[in-house]
């Protein structure tokens, strides 16, 4: 399982880096429009490995660069979602009590809203653009590392290095971010790997609503889901290779995740 998604991963992490290198055309370009009237759509061959899409792009460069655009996406909001969150993890870990119950108080409020009707909610107030895109899923994903890392911070606080470096002398800082900190990140880096799977199907889902970028030519697998929709009974190529990137792409990170947590799970391991 974790050599699958590892092979899976590897080859979008290819896919996206050298995508200037596998696309034979430009991305969002429209020089065949002539071709992709309401009545037909190119399918294969005719320089067309994969056909062209109902804005007259090249399919196959759409979904290579696509890969790219979801890698960007995907990565971005997980990182801002690790941070923020693993910000608020380590402040009510470390200090408990009245910190503790005011920052889960919060998480708590965030987390009785599903993730993707936050993120909805969040794109919509700030516009169609990559960049609200990024910012709405990784606040979706705030809560989820603030309560692993705050959890793992309260069980490393009962442990014996722990209270021998406060018998020694050092500072609540120099215990957290030296010793309580470091070790209590495994689950949440695994929790990120995991995520990541998320965040490429949340980029698919808030671009289907119309929420991602303006342009309905754009490369991203999303947004092709979307323009297949009325051809869907004479083309359904167009909606069925980039579903299958996404299925895939996902599948590929949660194996990876998961395999990665029975790895670093103390019960797992013989």
């Amino acid at each position: 399982m974790a050599i699958a998604g590892f092979v899976i991963v590897i080859c979008f992490l290819a896919v996206a880096l050298a995508a200037p290198l596998l696309a034979p055309y430009q991305p969002a370009s429209t020089q065949w429009t002539d071709l992709s009237t309401p009545y037909f759509v190119l399918g294969h061959g005719h320089g067309h490995a994969l056909g062209i899409d109902r804005w007259g792009s090249d399919m196959l460069t759409q979904l290579i660069y696509g890969a790219r655009q979801s890698l960007i996406i995907g990565v971005v909001s997980t990182l801002i979602g690790l941070c923020v969150g693993s910000a608020l993890g380590t402040v009510a870990g470390a200090f408990g009590r009245a910190v503790d119950a005011v920052v889960m108080r919060i998480v708590d409020v965030m987390l009785s809203i599903p993730s993707l009707l936050l993120a909805i909610s969040i794109a919509a107030v700030m516009g169609k653009s990559t960049y609200a895109l990024m910012v709405a899923i990784g606040a979706a994903q705030i809560p989820i590392f603030a309560r692993l890392l705050r959890g793992s911070m309260l069980s490393e606080r009962k442990s014996d290095y722990v209270l021998a470096a406060t018998s020694l002398g050092l500072r609540r800082r120099t215990v957290v971010m030296g010793h309580m900190l470091p070790n209590s990140l495994g689950p949440t880096i695994v929790q990120a790997t995991l995520s990541l799977a998320t965040a490429i199907i949340d980029v698919a889902a808030l671009s289907y609503l119309g929420l991602g970028q303006s342009d309905p030519a754009a490369a991203e697998w999303g947004r092709m889901i979307v323009g297949a929709q009325d051809r869907f009974a004479i083309a359904p190529w167009l909606a069925f290779y980039p579903g299958v990137c996404i299925a895939l792409t996902a599948l590929g990170f949660t194996l990876l995740g998961e395999s990665l947590r029975e790895a670093l799970d103390p019960k797992q391991r013989r």
